[in-house]
């Protein structure tokens, strides 16, 4: 009864898993909803995902006790535009949030504030970084902008009321479990919940947590295999970006310099496990081949520590739910903003609609109702999630969202007109990285993208180039793939509403920042 591995199952089983899975929300009381996400956790930086480069036990529990996506992608790969869409379940140009710097509209209709009308107790604790104060939400406790890695103030309120900044001293991570769990333990226990439970890890700087200093210390982290891209097999943008760890990571993402925002004890413990090693670089006087690598092992090595920090804390959540009582009834999903490079390409960071960034991890565990274990090839998206938490809930789905529930694939009976194709739309250029808008259509084997600002086009056969190296866009064997693509393309914006305009409230673009020295 597992579920294949092209995500579908034969007729019968999956029409006894939709009658059970109907039976269910319609007998049962109405579900808990956990919602965790990460800030730039790449999916293959996950052992459920088959990580070379790391080992995520407590992550791993959602996947081996509920369903694995394979194939979830996002609408926009950034931070806040990837929030804005999980809220509202509606694509950028109509949410109005369409790159970082925007101000999300809080007046719009959120499944937060569908949720709370519905009856349930609503919060959000961690990363927000939408500009803009949360509503929707019985209570809120997030952090200022990005927020540090370190003792962080964090902005709060309750049932509407007004918000303070408070200072907090210790690990961030930590801290945001913290006050989820404390919220959880004071919740009015009458409701159902929906609480987004979301880090700011491992996003850059990569600031690892006290006791995750030194790990990684005495191994290796394998190069992947696109490490030496040179970019020669794609439209020009792949070459103008400003992402390398070649070239772009600074002394302070490298710790090379004094870490900000930490206290005396704090900086004490840094200094003691970072001291010896930059001193052994410096002694080094590594250039070259050497020198590239030298700043992948250190630039990687604090992102995984990061992510220890998730993984661990997300198991004491866990913990709770189990030692509560509230798992049997909980929903928990796990999922980041986005995807991530690890160094694939020669990059960090994300923004592109290639597969590291443009795919994030997903996992769903639902007890008695998803089968443990199992995992699913339909392309799914960002763009679902408030519908599958109002459907479990019980709730109708707004005609303007734009996504569908994943509820039936979740119960193993995808719908037969289930989508073959995803559309996405990036916009933040001028700004961070210099990665050229573009929009794109992917489908099981092919993507085509369009930078549309400099009039550029690439088409990849996932099949034969799955790591995306080279363009097949002026390949005539080509032509008759390209003239579909460029039909879905066009069918995709329609359907979306794209064409060309940012709706709703929004800020003009902020001015540039200057690039880190």
């Amino acid at each position: 009864m597992k579920r294949s591995v092209n995500g579908r199952m034969v007729q019968t089983l999956g029409l006894f898993f939709l009658f059970t899975f109907s039976a269910f929300c319609f007998a049962d009381e109405r579900p808990n909803i956990l919602f965790i996400m990460s800030d730039d956790h790449a999916f293959q930086a996950l052992g459920c995902y088959g990580s070379r480069v790391n080992e995520t036990p407590n992550l791993d529990r959602i996947a081996n006790e509920g369903m694995r996506f394979d194939r979830c992608f996002v609408t926009n790969s950034i931070c806040g535009p990837a929030r804005a869409t999980i809220l509202t379940g509606k694509y950028s140009h109509l949410n109005g949030f369409a790159r970082n710097g925007n101000r999300f509209d809080g007046s719009q209709q959120t499944v937060a504030k569908l949720l709370r009308q519905a009856g349930y107790e609503t919060a959000v604790v961690g990363k927000w970084h939408l500009r803009t104060e949360p509503t929707g939400f019985d209570y809120w406790n997030v952090l200022i902008g990005q927020g540090p890695y370190y003792n962080p103030p964090m902005k709060t309120a309750t049932n509407d009321g007004p918000s303070q900044v408070i200072k907090h001293t210790g690990y961030t991570t930590d801290l945001i479990t913290d006050f989820a769990l404390e919220w959880l333990q004071g919740r009015e226990t009458d409701k159902p919940f929906f609480l987004m439970y979301q880090h700011k890890a491992p996003h850059r700087n990569w600031q690892p947590g006290p006791k995750y200093l030194t790990k990684y210390d005495d191994v290796t982290i394998p190069e992947p295999a696109t490490l030496y891209d040179d970019y020669s097999g794609r439209a020009s943008p792949a070459s103008q970006q400003t992402m390398t760890i070649q070239r772009h990571l600074s002394p302070n993402d490298l710790k090379l310099v004094p870490q900000r925002g930490l206290n005396a004890e704090q900086t004490a413990a840094w200094n003691e496990a970072y001291g010896p090693k930059n001193r052994a670089f410096e002694a080094a006087d590594l250039q070259g081949k050497q020198l590239m690598q030298w700043k992948y092992q250190r630039y990687v090595k604090d992102y995984l520590r990061c992510v220890a920090s998730v993984d661990e804390n997300v198991g004491r959540m866990l913990d709770y739910l189990d030692q509560s009582g509230l798992a049997d009834n909980t929903i928990v999903i796990y999922t980041s903003d986005q995807g991530w490079y690890l160094g694939e390409h020669g990059w960090y960071d994300k923004r592109w609609m290639y597969e590291e960034s443009f795919r994030t991890p997903l996992m769903v565990r639902w007890p008695n109702k998803i089968q443990p274990g199992s995992v699913n090839e339909d392309m799914v998206m960002n763009l679902d999630f408030a519908e599958t938490f109002l459907e479990a809930a019980g709730e109708s789905i707004p005609e303007d969202m734009q996504g569908r529930s994943l509820l039936p694939i979740l119960a193993g009976a995808t719908p037969s007109d289930w989508r073959q194709s995803v559309y996405y739309h990036y916009y933040e250029f001028p700004g961070a990285h210099s990665v050229r808008r573009h929009y794109g259509v992917r489908t099981d084997r092919h993507k085509l993208i369009h930078y549309y600002h400099v009039g550029e086009w690439e088409l990849f056969d996932l099949q034969e180039d799955p790591q995306e190296l080279r363009s097949v866009y002026l390949n005539p064997e080509y032509a008759s793939v390209k003239a579909g693509l460029q039909k879905e393309l066009d069918r995709l914006r329609s359907k979306y509403q794209d064409d060309g305009k940012i709706r709703g409230k929004v800020d003009p673009p902020p001015k540039p920042r200057k690039a880190r020295k």
